[in-house]
């Protein structure tokens, strides 16, 4: 099961979805201040996000997966009605962007399974720049948000922060950053929702594991090196060296 675009754009403009909205970005912000003169791709359903960087960032894009579907939105005129769209469909596996030729890649509402997780990050490195740089928004297994059905975040396989770190570093990333977010109840309680802010505050500090979502900041790394012993010569003792080898891109380059 996975959320539906249309369903994820009706979430988003609900008084929940809006809450939802604000403390998601508040993160994503924290990360990316600013991103001025670069260039952005959203993976997934990430357009609520992508607005504040519009005016800043040379292009921002929205890439939406084929099995998700797609809906309008135009990075002019306030993401909504008139504007040329800047949204695509893709594959999970394969983005219509060229190698090498992104700065940013954020991803929110584009992991559903494992394989899908692996050819996310697959193809984000392929696109990202040497200096990329690369944030994914992925359901908490240890929140509650993941453990209800009628949410966005209760759609798809949910990941342990430990689990996130590892398939990045299995595709040649490294872990920068990371935080939780989405303390307060999935409830569309008003007064719950209005204090939603507080929720965060103590959540955080007192409850950080059981966050709605984890978030996580990583790098693009383009060297790989191990380490091997080098021979003794003379009295000098043995020392090891560093091998390093560039990663060669196999796949749609």
């Amino acid at each position: 099961m996975f959320a539906q675009a249309p369903d994820l754009k009706d979430f988003y403009a609900s008084i929940q979805g809006r809450v939802v909205q604000r403390l998601l970005r508040q993160r994503i912000q924290a990360f990316w201040p600013a991103l001025r003169g670069q260039r952005l791709i959203g993976v997934g359903y990430t357009t609520p996000f992508l607005r504040h960087y519009t005016a800043e960032a040379e292009r921002v894009v929205s890439l939406m997966p084929a099995r998700q579907g797609a809906v309008f939105w135009s990075s002019h005129e306030g993401g909504d009605g008139a504007g040329k769209s800047a949204v695509a469909l893709c594959a999970e596996e394969s983005w219509p962007i060229e190698t090498s030729t992104v700065d940013r890649v954020l991803i929110v509402h584009g992991i559903h399974d494992f394989d899908g997780l692996e050819a996310m990050l697959q193809e984000s490195w392929r696109v990202l720049t040497g200096q990329g740089r690369l944030i994914l928004v992925v359901p908490n297994r240890s929140g509650i948000w993941a453990r209800i059905d009628n949410s966005p975040f209760g759609q798809g396989v949910p990941y342990s922060m430990g689990q996130i770190r590892q398939a990045l570093r299995e595709n040649l990333f490294v872990p920068e950053q990371q935080a939780r977010a989405l303390f307060v109840p999935p409830t569309k309680s008003r007064l719950i929702l209005a204090t939603a802010s507080l929720f965060e505050k103590i959540g955080a500090r007192f409850f950080n594991a059981f966050g709605g979502v984890n978030i996580v900041e990583a790098s693009k790394q383009v060297y790989s090196g191990h380490l091997v012993a080098a021979a003794a010569r003379g009295p000098l003792v043995a020392r090891r060296r560093i091998v390093v080898s560039s990663r060669i891109t196999s796949r749609n380059s």
